[in-house]
């Protein structure tokens, strides 16, 4: 409800301008006395128009430059002696987005066109043309719509390299911060977790050369040292990205099967629908999610098979990932990082995500991902 009258305020804002230029005209030529009738119907159809067509001056600043000049001669030439106000407010928001060459090439049109359209409504003799065609579009008033349509342009354009210098700065504020941490971790854990792990296989070694059973817990931490290792190298990569590596998309999901094949899993990968290209964002949230998913099954699950799916939907991109782990029905998936990082990516994007464990065994991850293929 609250995006709704958003929407509408905005709207009512786009309006406010061309409403008021489309009535506000027609009401002095109203109560100058021109006719209503005939010819007189036909300017006032004109009048109108050249304020409505305002409308689209952030779009199509040029055609509505055209629209509205040939709007002020048409009504000019019906003998409507009425000031230009609808190509004045052109004007204005042609220089607003930059096009000043057609701004200033339709306002010396306008400036010649003007007396020529005075002169076909019946104008008696050069002279009085010329100053009906001053009276309607005024030198003065040409500058000062320019003017102030230039001045808006730069105040929005310093407004924006002044948001980009702030972005700029939190992200170089972001990126050192990133590598204090990795700096830190790198200093603090690696030589403790790479002892520990050394000494464990170490012990190991000895045990089994030694014809020893293994005990259990040295197992265990023997693993655990393993897998420390891994996350640990993985978080150090991950804080050390600078970004300057071309970001992972759907493109890149194949090599994740590929790559769970090589660790043991008997992965499989299936791409239904009609491919469409996908944002860069979307792409790179569909990776990570497969990645997110293909890892925590290798890791914890204790399965043998996994199956990624990738359906092309004409309004979202499903991605579904199952395996046979040992999560039975019922089952409450663990609320790890990595579950809470793909709902957040997934949210970002106005998608859904459910992460549940199967009726039939194993755990599923479902993804819809939103596209909007008119963009």
């Amino acid at each position: 409800m609250g995006m709704g009258r958003s929407v509408l305020r905005t709207s009512a804002r786009d309006w406010a301008i061309p409403v008021a230029v489309a009535v506000l005209p027609p009401a002095t030529a109203w109560t100058g006395g021109y006719a209503a009738t005939g010819l007189g119907a036909a300017a006032y159809a004109l009048l109108a128009a050249g304020g409505l067509v305002l409308y689209a001056a952030r779009r199509f600043p040029v055609h509505v430059l055209a629209a509205t000049g040939l709007c002020a001669a048409g009504y000019q030439a019906l003998g409507f002696d009425v000031a230009a106000v609808a190509f004045l407010f052109a004007v204005y928001a042609a220089f607003r987005e930059g096009r000043r060459l057609a701004a200033v090439a339709a306002s010396a049109a306008m400036v010649a066109v003007l007396p020529l359209a005075a002169l076909a409504s019946g104008v008696d003799g050069l002279g009085p043309a010329l100053a009906q065609g001053r009276d309607a579009m005024q030198l003065a008033w040409l500058i000062a719509a320019g003017a102030a349509g230039e001045a808006l342009r730069q105040a929005e354009r310093r407004a924006d390299e002044a948001e980009r210098t702030r972005e700029e700065a939190a992200r170089h504020r972001a990126d050192e911060e990133r590598l204090h941490i990795a700096r830190e971790l790198h200093d603090s854990l690696t030589h403790q977790i790479a002892v520990v792990k050394l000494q464990a296989e170490v012990a190991v070694h000895l045990a089994r050369r030694a014809g020893e059973p293994v005990p259990e817990p040295l197992l265990a931490i023997q693993a655990a040292g393993r897998e420390a290792s891994r996350e640990l190298r993985a978080t150090l990569e991950a804080l050390r990205d600078d970004g300057t590596s071309p970001p992972r998309g759907i493109d890149d999901i194949p090599d994740l099967v590929e790559h769970a094949r090589a660790m043991g899993l008997d992965a499989t990968l299936s791409i239904g629908g009609e491919r469409f290209t996908v944002p860069e964002a979307l792409g790179r949230t569909a990776y990570r999610i497969v990645q997110e998913a293909l890892t925590n099954t290798a890791r914890h699950a204790r399965a043998a098979t996994a199956s990624v799916d990738i359906g092309y939907r004409p309004e979202f991109l499903a991605i579904r990932i199952d395996d046979d782990g040992d999560a039975a029905a019922g089952d409450r998936p663990a609320p790890g990082m990595g579950l809470i990082g793909m709902r957040e990516r997934v949210a970002a994007l106005g998608g859904r995500l459910d992460a549940r464990p199967r009726a039939e065994g194993g755990f599923r991850v479902e993804a819809e991902l939103p596209v909007d293929r008119s963009a």
